[in-house]
């Protein structure tokens, strides 16, 4: 019991660890809510495209002096109205869009980042560092994260209906054109928000895994987005405790946690799981 206690305890004593648990479970919070509508939408490859396009926008950022979220707020802009042109304006699919868009702007971030001379904390964008964000970054966190949630919680029915079923939003005259580039205006905020505590190649799986994970367990939006969230604040929270403990790295532990939690409800969901759907095969076949 003692151990237990020193695990949580001892690492409320350190300044950058309360800052980084402050961040995780802003963090988490965002990010499990937009998951929700990025696996009813079918876009876990948009997140990982603007994720990934958002890194020539940081690096042209560094070298101008200018804050690192406004450039990539533009990057993952381009990314997204650019990947919309393309899908609109050819016969290729939007997957393949999406790939060629953001596999070519990651490309230009990486050339651009192997010629700039930058500071250490540059390369956290890639990799992430909870432990190391400062009182300013915590502040741009939450910032960007509430802003991101109080929209989200403003217009949760307009944007559940666009994803779940569009035909129907457009028959009620919602404007579809707004909703579709403003959940990809939000898409690109979370991005942003994420990037310096777990960065640009693991953000993805904080936008994919707590929206699936709950798509296993539940039919019900709104249990969805209470189980998203449980899971994506608490893998968040655990994952940076065990990061101080080990001396790991931190992005990679939650999100080996996340996984390890998809592993669990995809194999022990109640309905979903595949031990589930075995027994009602088997009943089926005994009938």
């Amino acid at each position: 019991m003692t151990e237990l206690w020193d695990f949580f305890a001892t690492p409320m004593g350190y300044a950058f660890m309360q800052r980084a648990l402050i961040a995780a479970v802003l963090i988490g919070a965002v990010c499990a809510v937009l998951s929700c509508y990025l696996v009813l939408k079918g876009w876990s490859l948009m997140g990982d495209a603007i994720s990934h396009a958002v890194l020539p926008g940081v690096v042209l950022s560094f070298v101008m002096g200018l804050p690192l979220a406004i450039g990539a707020f533009a990057a993952g802009l381009t990314c997204a109205l650019l990947t919309g042109y393309l899908k609109e304006n050819s016969r290729v699919k939007e997957d393949t869009v999406m790939g060629i868009v953001f596999s070519g702007m990651f490309g230009l971030g990486l050339v651009l980042f192997t010629k700039v001379e930058t500071e250490q904390h540059l390369s956290h964008i890639l990799f992430g560092d909870m432990l190391g964000i400062t009182r300013q970054d915590l502040i741009e966190v939450a910032i960007i994260a509430g802003v991101t949630l109080l929209i989200i919680i403003a217009k949760w029915r307009d944007l559940l209906l666009y994803c779940f079923d569009p035909q129907h939003a457009r028959a009620i005259g919602l404007p579809l054109g707004v909703i579709h580039y403003g959940l990809l205006v939000l898409l690109a905020l979370t991005i942003i928000a994420s990037l310096k505590a777990v960065g640009i190649i693991l953000v993805v799986a904080m936008l994919v895994a707590p929206g699936a994970i709950a798509y296993l367990l539940t039919d019900r939006f709104s249990r969805m987005l209470i189980i998203a969230a449980a899971v994506a604040i608490g893998s968040s929270v655990l994952g940076t405790l065990v990061s101080f403990h080990v001396d790991g790295a931190t992005g990679p532990c939650i999100v080996l946690i996340q996984a390890f939690v998809f592993v669990l409800a995809f194999l022990f969901a109640p309905r979903r799981g595949v031990f589930a759907l075995r027994r009602a095969a088997l009943t089926r076949l005994a009938d």
